[in-house]
């Protein structure tokens, strides 16, 4: 795996009148205690999956911020009171769980939803509560603060990254690409600006190959069938890993990983090649990538010792699962 880490990406957060910045990150130990002579409770509900990966990730470092504030702000006279939803990997289940804690718990913000499909419908209702929703790992550009104020993004957005593709594209010379993607508010984001930014350099873009995140193993052949008659070979993949999964899986089998091919992931898979299943790492070799640039320090070394102790030990069952992007723009979300 050839993985380029565009130090032009940056992980600072300038959102809206929020500022989350990862000089934030990584202060005091794993156990801390809320503050003391506490009388003003803040409710705020999460919303988030709790059977994938970026979810489980994301609510181990939202419980390490919260004791890691409060260990070091113990005169507050305000104490952050989380409330946890399971979206259930469901866009109503995610909205319906937005709107208990809306109207039952009487939440003063929203952490989640998880995936951007979830924040288009949780939004509205975060509008009309006049309640932000704050969402680390929803990067769709079609999410916009400009036409939802009570939307703040605590992520990078998807069209970040799109430069930084198009100069490994231009750097190899390449003039045709095709894009791969998934048929949700995720996938679709990120073509117009894919689109435009291929254009500026005189990439053309002859096919757009789009696959339904519960196409059957038969339709993503058929698709890579597909793709094999035609003259193009460098491919732009952005898909959830689900989907991607497979998707590379049947890419080896057929020898579309051969000689001759040059595939490109977004950062969104790049940003999990940790946790990623052997197999299927071991499927995506020569692939290239992009993710942001988090420079490394003695407190982000030692926050990952925490997290990766607590997280093992809540999460046995998960032991490829390693800290992400995702986990620190969480812990940044909470502080």
């Amino acid at each position: 795996m050839l993985e380029m880490k565009c130090s032009s990406i940056q992980v600072f957060l300038p959102l809206i009148i929020f500022i989350f910045s990862l000089s934030h990150l990584f202060i005091g130990n794993q156990i801390g205690v809320l503050a003391q002579n506490t009388t003003i409770p803040f409710n705020v509900g999460v919303v988030l999956d709790f059977n994938k990966m970026v979810g489980r990730i994301g609510l181990s470092c939202i419980s390490m911020a919260l004791y890691d504030f409060y260990e070091t702000h113990s005169f507050y006279k305000t104490s952050l009171v989380l409330h946890t939803r399971d979206s259930k990997n469901s866009v109503v289940h995610a909205s319906s769980m937005a709107l208990d804690l809306l109207k039952n718990i009487e939440v003063q913000a929203i952490i989640g939803p998880e995936t951007s499909s979830q924040a288009n419908f949780m939004i509205d209702l975060g509008d009309e509560a006049q309640v932000p929703i704050i969402s680390f790992s929803a990067t769709s550009p079609s999410l916009s603060s400009t036409q939802t104020p009570y939307f703040v993004r605590a992520s990078l957005s998807d069209s970040s990254q799109v430069k930084a593709i198009a100069s490994i594209v231009q750097s190899f010379g390449w003039k045709e690409a095709v894009l791969i993607y998934e048929s949700t508010d995720y996938g679709n984001g990120i073509v117009p600006y894919l689109v435009d930014v291929f254009t500026a350099i005189e990439t053309r873009v002859p096919y757009k190959s789009v696959l339904s995140p519960s196409a059957s193993d038969d339709r993503i052949l058929a698709e890579l069938y597909k793709l094999m008659t035609m003259q193009t070979r460098v491919f732009v993949v952005h898909m959830t890993y689900s989907i991607a999964a497979r998707l590379f899986l049947k890419e080896k089998t057929i020898g579309m990983m051969d000689e001759g091919y040059a595939w490109i992931i977004t950062d969104g898979l790049s940003n999990q090649l940790n946790s990623m299943n052997l197999s299927v790492v071991h499927s995506i070799q020569g692939v290239l990538g992009v993710e942001p640039y988090v420079p490394m320090s003695d407190k982000l070394k030692n926050f990952k010792i925490r997290w990766r102790y607590k997280f093992h030990k809540e999460n046995p069952v998960m032991e490829s699962a390693s800290l992400n992007i995702f986990g620190l723009w969480a812990y940044d979300t909470v502080w």
